[in-house]
């Protein structure tokens, strides 16, 4: 079984994963042949997220970094959810069953983690690889998860509809316009929160908005006037998927996460980034208003922008292991 400093080295990738606003809200426990998932309800986000849906989303994306850090080290893992129907925090254990040969994807994939980042930039205007997005449908399956590529015209306008009208009633919302102040930092190294040296600098013509962390102004958010005679932005077309999942109670939530840090590992080892679009999913009117124009059987968990980077890549700070993990 792992010794205290192998569990300190899983726990150094797992909190790699990407969370809302970076908030981070996990802890662990690790105890001989397990480690234990929960989430920290301190850094709870009640404006954006009441239920607090996403952060138990962010923590399954953490369980699967994880389990990929424990395979490609060598250990077969199985996975409980909720273990404890009294304890609602207690998300996740991963227990280590055995051991054995890692994969080639399994030490691909585990790789991935540190290279992994949020992009909010313009991606490069090139499809996504082909056979990505059934490779990804397949994967997600293992979770009991769906993905749904957004590809119509139709379905484009709506997501485009929606990621506006429910951003505009966020802006106006003092809590949410504090909350979203209190998680955006000028610091690089801060250990959490959203820096702002990673958020798009000015406006941009695209399909899928991201989420306006200036609260509605600032610098980025108003690009240059254009003379009369310029020729008109290029738009910015950017691969959209939707994750989600037939139940919506805490264990899909935990799924739907452990499906996105799988996701998330794939497209990175295939060289692409993403960023989420969940301005279309933060309030359960407008989340309801996406299933009913979409069509959808179940429940929209995550919706991703995808693309291949076009600058240079920013990373965020973490805390230290050190404030997260507990060795019983």
């Amino acid at each position: 079984m792992p010794d205290q400093a192998q569990w300190t080295q899983v726990v150094e990738q797992a909190v790699r994963a990407p969370s809302i606003h970076n908030t981070q809200p996990w802890t662990f426990i690790a105890s001989g042949d397990r480690l234990e998932v929960r989430r920290d309800t301190s850094r709870a986000l009640p404006a954006v997220d009441p239920t607090g849906r996403q952060q138990v989303l962010s923590c399954g994306v953490a369980v699967q970094f994880a389990v990929m850090a424990l395979r490609a080290s060598g250990f077969t893992t199985e996975l409980d959810l909720l273990p404890e129907p009294a304890d609602p925090e207690h998300l996740a254990t991963v227990r280590v069953v055995g051991q054995a040969e890692p994969s080639a994807s399994d030490v691909r994939l585990a790789a991935a983690i540190h290279s992994r980042h949020t992009d909010r930039a313009p991606f490069l205007a090139e499809p996504l690889p082909a056979g990505l997005v059934d490779q990804l449908q397949a994967e997600a399956g293992q979770d009991g998860v769906w993905l749904k590529p957004i590809t119509r015209v139709e379905e484009e306008a709506a997501v485009a509809v929606l990621l506006d009208q429910g951003e505009q009633q966020e802006l106006r919302d003092p809590a949410y316009l504090a909350e979203l102040q209190a998680w955006t930092r000028a610091d690089l190294d801060a250990p959490d929160g959203v820096p702002v040296a990673a958020l798009p600098r000015e406006g941009r013509a695209t399909n899928a908005p991201v989420r306006d962390f200036a609260g509605g102004g600032g610098p980025h958010d108003a690009p240059a006037t254009p003379a009369d005679d310029d020729p008109p932005p290029p738009v910015e077309h950017p691969s959209v998927v939707l994750l989600g999942t037939a139940a919506d109670d805490r264990a899909a939530w935990v799924r739907a996460g452990t499906a996105l840090g799988r996701l998330l590992l794939s497209i990175t080892d295939a060289g692409l980034a993403a960023s989420p679009l969940t301005q279309a999913l933060d309030q359960g009117w407008v989340r309801n208003r996406l299933t009913a124009r979409l069509d959808l059987v179940g429940h929209p968990q995550m919706m991703l922008r995808l693309g291949r980077p076009s600058g240079t890549q920013v990373t965020t700070a973490r805390r230290p292991v050190a404030e997260v993990l507990h060795v019983a």
